[in-house]
């Protein structure tokens, strides 16, 4: 497990395999962002020549290793770019950016702009989410093993990361999630995970089974799963705290494996199905979050978990399903089926009498289509509550992208034998109408938000930043971050 430090060494002489400097452009050649003058001296005046005879000019993400041939302690200089004016999400990347790149490598330095406690905890944060590695299965010794310890040049106390380490496990806890294979994750085990970490970070957690959440009328929930081997389970996470005046609920869609259904995907589509319950994960990472960093403000969680697979008793397009709200749902694809747990979410968490609750999913391939890998998709009741989710995602770093509820797009969700279908029959708007159908299954007066992460929730292309190929585990800072947000509210 890789650990994290802050000392105020002298990046010229502190005992490390890799000293990993940031550079900014320079009208000569690139700049060091700290001790300038003394590591240029150190190289005899020869580093920026040498950067920039590897192309090196640092912008950002740019990447460079020299040999240091004895001018500084440590054996290997990591330059990475940190462009003009880097701000905390630059820092982030630059860290993760070096970071991975020195896979192998026991123990790194890193010498970054760090002069505030902000800074401090972004180039630890990036650093330790760029040193993720998930090699659970890998038996051909080919994954190395990540940096193991990390130190950060800074006067900074040494408190200053240890808020970076709790947002760290906390996201890499949902990226182990995320990449599990389905084999191995199933919802009732996902719950007996959920109780495990969740109990040991202090949470009170409720686990209702199949038969329970039929007693129960759960009908959203039991609909998806019922045509697995492997029934569904909710799990219900509470943090209390004593001085708290503001409840958040969150409520994550946990669909273990996604095939379809009935409405069966192609098997394209259904490849990194695994990842569909990202949204689950990140609210049981950011609760976990939320109960070690020990903030002054309740909050709930609930896991909606199930398998969607097709079977002789899966359900079908054309059935009806009795929502725990009470309203009825009518099947037009089973492949829209996570709107279907997440209604029964919704409605179970308004009864915690919230001051805001906010539903976390990968729930439309029309995300990815709308707004790219990258970017989440924000849907509220409200527009500031909109406003403030895409405010916590930016800053904790997350793309998210505010999107309108239009209110013509409601008639197309109307059927005929039901008080609604599950699918707009048009294509396009795909990412507003689901959002349109949550909305249905919020309470009068009580302040929501949807996260829709189809894209940013896996990463299927290159590793960028601090973002491994894989579970990314996106969200999880920012529903912390909406929590520390209310706590000081």
């Amino acid at each position: 497990m890789t650990t994290v430090r802050l000392n105020s060494a002298d990046p010229l002489s502190v005992d490390t395999d890799a000293l990993i400097v940031g550079f900014l452009p320079g009208q000569d050649g690139p700049v060091p962002a700290v001790s300038a003058e003394s590591l240029e001296s150190a190289f005899g005046g020869r580093l920026a020549a040498s950067l920039r005879a590897v192309a090196f000019s640092g912008k950002p993400g740019e990447l460079a290793k020299l040999p240091t041939f004895g001018a500084v302690a440590a054996p290997l200089l990591v330059a990475v770019g940190l462009g003009g004016s880097p701000g905390h999400e630059e820092l982030r990347r630059a860290a993760g950016t070096a970071v991975r790149s020195l896979a192998g490598t026991s123990r790194a330095a890193l010498a970054l702009p760090a002069g505030t406690a902000e800074q401090a905890e972004a180039v630890a944060l990036g650093a330790l989410l760029g040193a993720y590695a998930f090699a659970r299965y890998r038996t051909d010794g080919e994954q190395q093993a990540p940096v193991s310890e990390l130190t950060v040049l800074s006067e900074q106390p040494a408190d200053a990361a240890e808020r970076a380490g709790v947002l760290a496990e906390s996201v890499c806890l949902v990226r182990d999630l995320v990449n599990t294979p389905p084999s191995d994750l199933w919802p009732a085990r996902f719950a007996e995970i959920a109780e495990q970490v969740g109990g040991k970070a202090g949470l009170s957690v409720e686990v209702l089974d199949d038969e329970q959440l039929r007693a129960g009328g759960y009908g959203g929930i039991v609909g998806v799963g019922q045509g697995s081997a492997n029934p569904p389970r909710l799990v219900r996470l509470a943090y209390r705290h004593p001085e708290a005046t503001k409840t958040l609920a969150f409520v994550g869609k946990g669909i273990t494996f996604d095939s379809g259904g009935l409405s069966l995907k192609p098997s394209a589509s259904m490849a990194w199905m695994k990842s569909d319950m990202g949204g689950a994960g990140a609210v049981l990472g950011a609760l976990v979050g939320i109960a070690r960093l020990g903030l002054p403000v309740n909050a709930v969680g609930y896991l909606c978990l199930a398998e969607n697979l097709p079977s002789g008793t899966a359900q079908r397009p054309s059935d009806v399903l009795h929502s725990y709200s009470g309203k009825t749902v009518e099947v037009l694809d089973t492949d829209a089926e996570g709107r279907l747990v997440l209604m029964d979410g919704i409605a179970r968490a308004a009864e915690d009498d919230p001051d805001l609750i906010v539903d976390v999913a990968t729930l439309t391939g029309a995300q990815i289509v709308a707004l790219g890998w990258r970017t989440a998709g924000v849907m509220a009741n409200d527009d500031a509550v909109r406003e403030l989710v895409v405010e916590a995602a930016g800053a904790a770093g997350e793309g998210a992208w505010g999107m309108p509820l239009p209110e013509e797009l409601r008639r197309g969700l109307d059927s005929p034998v039901a008080d609604i279908a599950n699918l707009h029959p048009e294509r396009w708007g795909g990412m507003l109408a689901a959002g349109i159908f949550l909305k249905e299954f919020v309470p009068d007066g009580v302040r929501w938000a949807h996260i829709d992460m189809a894209g940013p929730a896996f990463n299927k292309g290159e590793p960028h930043g601090y973002t491994p190929v894989g579970g990314t585990g996106a969200i999880t800072r920012t529903l912390i971050g909406l929590a520390e947000r209310h706590a000081s509210i």
